[in-house]
């Protein structure tokens, strides 16, 4: 019987150090699609530390190679030194990754804050040029999120842009992609072809959906690196108190 669930949990153990390979995989390019997505978004938020999340699932993402490769290769020999190794590092991991559930959180908190504070300035920065990076950004949010403006079209007219412009319009950008009335100027004469929501609530939502997207892939692969430190804990016990058990590749040799 205890053989038997020892053979289990090396089974198990072996697969799970394949899904450890795939989950490192997803943790970067978790990672990564923050990094990019928040690129976008940089200019309505101070705070460099909300990238340390994504900064610290890239590095867990990368770990877990090495831990499956040393978590696969000490289950198959069978090597109580390995398999310690294995089992510390995943505590390591682990603790890692419950620190970026409780960031995640804790910078999911501020990003409304975050935001509320930055995006009236970044507005009027706007000048309506490629080449001013304001006016890109915002450019950029108000095609991919169909907003115009902080809360609505309307306060386009406290921009030094639209004062400056005098002519009663606001960025093209404004534009609703599904006005097939007429050829939409962003003129404010015809306010039916401009979206009507304003970008501060979508840009929070956004940048809180990206959080939690962190938040749940940390805490997911929390659950499967705890499965994987039982599973080496049952294979190191009995390893400890009944050697030598039967390999699992048979003719292999004995550790």
């Amino acid at each position: 019987m205890g053989k038997c669930g020892v053979m289990s949990s090396k089974t198990v153990l072996v697969f799970l150090n394949l899904i450890f390979w795939a989950a490192a995989g997803i943790l970067c390019y978790v990672g990564a699609y923050v990094f990019i997505t928040y690129d976008d978004y940089d200019h309505f938020f101070e705070d460099v530390y909300t990238f340390i999340p994504a900064m610290v699932i890239i590095a867990v993402g990368a770990l877990l190679f090495i831990i499956g490769l040393i978590g696969c290769c000490a289950t198959v020999r069978e090597s109580r030194c390995g398999l310690a190794t294995f089992v510390i590092i995943l505590l390591l991991v682990l603790v890692t990754e419950v620190a970026v559930v409780v960031l995640g959180y804790i910078y999911r908190a501020k990003v409304e804050t975050e935001v509320n504070n930055s995006i009236s300035k970044v507005f009027n920065e706007y000048n309506g040029t490629n080449s001013n990076a304001q006016s890109r950004a915002i450019d950029y949010i108000q095609r991919q999120l169909q907003c115009c403006g902080i809360h609505n079209y309307s306060d386009w007219h406290d921009t030094r842009w639209f004062k400056e412009s005098k002519d009663n319009s606001v960025p093209m950008s404004c534009c609703n992609s599904t006005a097939t009335t007429r050829s939409c100027s962003g003129s404010l004469a015809n306010p039916e072809d401009l979206y009507q929501e304003g970008c501060e609530a979508l840009i929070v939502k956004k940048l809180k959906e990206i959080m939690m997207y962190i938040i749940f892939t940390a805490l997911l692969f929390a659950v499967v690196q705890m499965l994987g430190m039982l599973c080496g804990c049952i294979v190191l016990c009995r390893r400890g108190r009944d050697p030598p058990y039967e390999l699992l590749i048979s003719g292999a040799t004995q550790a």
